[in-house]
């Protein structure tokens, strides 16, 4: 439930984060009579996103009749959840420092539009986090718990009133908080989680007998990590480590996990100074093409000679 609470605690943030820079924009722009339509972009695509991870949860258990269709249906979603999130979270780490500016930069010209302009930019600012949310969420919780139970949604939940929480209180400058940082270790966690998914679409595509090898594990290790324990079920539940994976599973986790990390968690390369001016005691540069060129006179004194004049042929 860990990993759906994280799910949640992040797309939520991120958000709220988008909701909060817009509202702030209106109110310092003493433009609060724009607020209502920010709500109803907000409100519908909210209930955009709750409508397509119903419509996921119905497709997989009422749609699909034969066991073999509802695993493949689980494994495709899984592998474009682990897309999504990895699209994510390195484009939450290029556009932290720039999406303010952006927000403001397209509420302002929404605003020269219309009303319906900023209730459509404040909808396409937050649809995309709650339909990653859903398609996420969804997948996490069949890696974690198969579908049964109420325990993932809560998770979800929690998560989400947590963001709303500290998206109001930082709007309200009562927290301050680190968010690059923030962004950072919670970014890692979701690799995880999301390689934890992936291993779970894998298992999924071979029962569905689409890949092969169900039955060669990697390694069994059932007595050290016995599945009935609360670690292991902690372990299961958040990045899908179990006991007796296949080598396909644990090929896919590995070749993922490991080369996405260190992606991630590299510094960008600092950009490329330029040249520092010469000093009095350094070398002089050359001349270049345009720059006059001093020339002697019969003095001994430097003139500027003229620039040469082209000649059209």
């Amino acid at each position: 439930m860990f990993a759906t609470y994280l799910i949640g605690l992040r797309e939520g943030l991120e958000a709220t984060l988008v909701v909060s820079i817009l509202v702030a924009f209106l109110v310092k722009s003493q433009r609060r009579d724009r607020l209502p339509q920010v709500w109803a972009g907000v409100g519908l695509a909210v209930a955009l996103s709750v409508l397509f991870g119903w419509l996921i949860e119905y497709t997989s258990t009422s749609l699909l009749a034969r066991s073999e269709d509802r695993e493949l249906f689980e494994a495709v979603t899984s592998v474009a959840a682990v897309v999504f999130v990895t699209w994510m979270i390195f484009w939450m780490r290029r556009a932290a420092r720039t999406i303010a500016g952006e927000l403001r930069g397209k509420l302002g010209e929404a605003l020269a539009v219309g009303s319906l302009a900023v209730a459509g930019m404040a909808f396409l600012a937050v649809v995309r986090e709650g339909l990653e949310t859903a398609l996420i969420f969804y997948s996490a919780a069949q890696s974690a718990t198969g579908g049964t139970g109420s325990g993932p949604l809560l998770a979800l939940i929690g998560g989400i009133v947590t963001a709303v929480a500290i998206g109001f209180l930082l709007y309200r400058s009562a927290l301050r908080i680190n968010l690059s940082t923030f962004f950072t270790w919670t970014g890692a966690l979701l690799i995880l989680v999301a390689a934890g998914i992936l291993k779970y679409g894998v298992h999924d595509f071979q029962e569905a007998g689409v890949l092969p090898g169900l039955n060669d594990l990697a390694f069994d290790i059932t007595g050290v990590l016995d599945p009935n324990t609360w670690y292991a079920a902690l372990l299961a539940g958040m990045f899908n480590i179990t006991a007796a994976p296949s080598v396909l599973e644990m090929v896919a986790w590995v070749a993922y996990a490991v080369p996405v990390l260190v992606l991630f968690l590299r510094r960008p390369s600092a950009p490329a100074r330029s040249a520092p001016a010469p000093t009095a005691d350094g070398p002089v540069p050359a001349p270049s093409a345009d720059v006059p060129v001093p020339a002697p006179t019969a003095d001994g004194h430097a003139t500027t000679a003229p620039p040469a004049v082209s000649r059209r042929v």
